[in-house]
This record gives C-alpha cells, structure tokens and sequence, in this order.
C-alpha cells in the first residue's frame, strides 16, 4: 500500500513557447522539463517536495545573526555602540529580528503536524487553528526569554577567561572566540527549540556550525558557564544534558549509540540518545562519550582521545592507555670519508 509521499509526481505542464527553439535553449529548456518532473506538487514534505512555503534560511540566518549583535552589541554589525546610543540601538535591532522571526516562525508552525515524524509516528500534534495567534504567542515567550540568555552568555564569557591562560582580555574572548560565538548561537536556538518551533533551531545551529566547526543541537540542554576551547570539531547531541561550569576542548563528541528502530525500520524518536554531563566536568580533546545511558559524574576529568560508553562516578579520572612508542633515526648517519 502506498504512502501519500510515496505518490509519483505529477507530469510537469506543456513546455513554454521559448523552449521550441532549436539547441541550446532546447537543450536548457528540455533539462528543465526533466527536472520539473522530479518535483512533488502536492505533497508538502517528503524527498522530492516543492519547500515553497518553508521557513526562508536566509531569513532565519540573518534573525540570528541580528540577535548575536543584541547579546554582544556592535559584534557583528560592526557599529560602536557606546552607554548613550545602547537603549536605541537595542530597539532597533530587536525591531529587526522580530520583523524577520515572525514571519518565518509561522511558517515553520505547520511543520509541527505536516512533517514526515509526525506522520510515521501516527501522533500529529493537532492543528493551530489561528496560526496569526499561535505565532505572536510564540514570538512573545521567545523575547520575553532574551535577557536571560543574556545573562547566561555573560556566564560564558567569564568561563572562557577563567578556562583559557591565553585570555587576557575579556574583550579578545567576546570579540574573537568561536567557541563563545557557538554556544550564544545555541542558546538563542534552544529557546526556539523548546517552544517547539520546527526548522528554525536547526537552521540555526547548522548555519553556526559552518562558521565556528563547533556542531551543537539546538536540543541539547546546556547549564551556566559552559566554554569551548578552540570549539572545532565538537558535537553535541540532541538530548545532551550538560551541567554547570563544564569545559570542553576540540572533538569532543557526545554522541549516540546505534540507535533504536521501529517495526517499520525508522529511526525511534523522542528518546534519550545522548550522554548526561555533571556539573564541573573538565573532557579534553577528541574524547567520545557514547549513550542516553552514560553519565559522567561531578567534577570528574575525561582525558584526551578516550572512547567511552559507560558512566563514571563523580570525581573519577579516565585516561585511555597509549599505544607504546618506537622512536629511531630516519636516515642512518654516513660516517665521513678521510
């Protein structure tokens, strides 16, 4: 029995009079045809769907963008934002980040019972009647929310100085920092995520990640004082949890075992798949720690490139057990004729 997505799409509409000339319009003209065929015109998602009525990323990418140079003033726009022009300028550009989420945030709304989850899973959430309503709603709590990811981002700045010897300033942690840019791009994301925004989090996140290497689901709940050393390579997953003054340094992964599937053979959802960090956990470079089940106690150290799927008690120091090391000379010396 077939699915709605897995209806075969429509034949595209007779070929425009522009495409009846000879090569190599005919050419372009018949590659489109082709193309425009591969199209779902009715179904709104599945592989091959039209996203015409999609959030616009670029419209979510410069919201973000706008509400980083809200958290940090003039970071990203560049402008000298001094005590006399600060209360104007953060009007504006929150008047801007509103005017570009609203729009974009309704049209992510359906997602919540139109998309492919929701479908396989049989438990659409119910529709939004009045979608104007649910929107402001939705953009009401996510303002009302900015000066506490405010205050949390302010956290963070002073664990990346606390944590980096290099530091000596906290304006080079604010201005320069990729592992401070990711995780105010993630607290903002989160916010979205957990009013149950579809698409826009993850736009986010992903867009963040291109820019910093650091790849942090918008899910992933993240406590004070978090910092990043050099932020390259890390991932953290969707249903992460990490506690209060944690450091982390370049890939580190807190990832999924293989996860479970359903009768069907789609991935099972909503379930804890990722490691639970406690408060005051220090994990050094290129450590993996696998599992929903694996938790890492309280101010415990992970050392680098250790492979973990199992919890450690709070306090404990895990370090992997190097490989031996032969060191020789390269190329023997020639001893020098007399």
């Amino acid at each position: 029995m077939k699915t709605k997505n897995s209806r075969k799409p429509k034949a595209p509409a007779a070929a425009p009079h522009a495409c009846r000339h000879r090569s190599p319009q005919a050419d372009i003209c018949q590659a489109a045809g082709e193309l425009a065929g591969l199209f779902d015109r009715e179904v709104v998602d599945a592989p091959s769907a039209l996203p015409a009525n999609a959030p616009a990323p670029r419209a979510v990418v410069d919201a973000l963008r706008i509400l980083l140079d809200v958290l940090f003033p003039g970071r990203v726009s560049g402008e000298a934002v001094g005590a006399a022009e600060l209360d104007v300028f953060l009007v504006r550009r929150l008047s801007e980040a509103w005017n570009l989420l609203r729009r974009e945030v309704r049209r992510a709304l359906p997602y919540r019972w139109i998309g492919e989850a929701a479908r396989v899973e049989g438990a659409r959430p119910p529709r939004v009647a009045d979608l104007d309503g649910e929107a402001d709603r939705v953009m009401k709590a996510f303002f009302d929310r900015i000066p506490a990811v405010r205050r949390l981002v302010a956290d963070d700045v002073q664990a990346a100085y606390d944590g980096d010897p290099a530091a000596l300033t906290f304006a080079e942690v604010i201005l320069s920092y990729p592992g401070l840019t990711a995780i105010a791009a993630h607290r903002i994301a989160h916010e979205l995520y957990v009013l149950g925004v579809p698409i826009l989090p993850r736009v986010m996140s992903e867009w963040i990640h291109t820019k910093t290497g650091a790849d942090i689901h918008p899910g992933a709940r993240i406590g004070r004082s978090f910092f990043i050393d050099h932020a390259t390579g890390v991932v953290i997953g969707e249903t992460a949890e990490i506690g209060e003054n944690v450091k982390l340094y370049q890939g580190v992964t807190l990832g999924a075992q293989s996860f479970a599937l359903d009768a069907a053979g789609h991935p099972v959802k909503h379930i804890k798949r990722h490691p639970t960090v406690a408060d005051h956990v220090i994990i050094y470079a290129h450590a993996t720690i696998l599992g929903g089940d694996t938790v890492i106690g309280a101010h415990s150290v992970i050392g680098g490139n250790v492979f973990l799927m199992e919890s450690v008690p709070p306090n404990s120091l895990v370090s992997s057990q190097h490989p031996e090391l032969h060191i020789r000379e390269k190329h023997p010396r020639r001893t020098p004729r007399t």
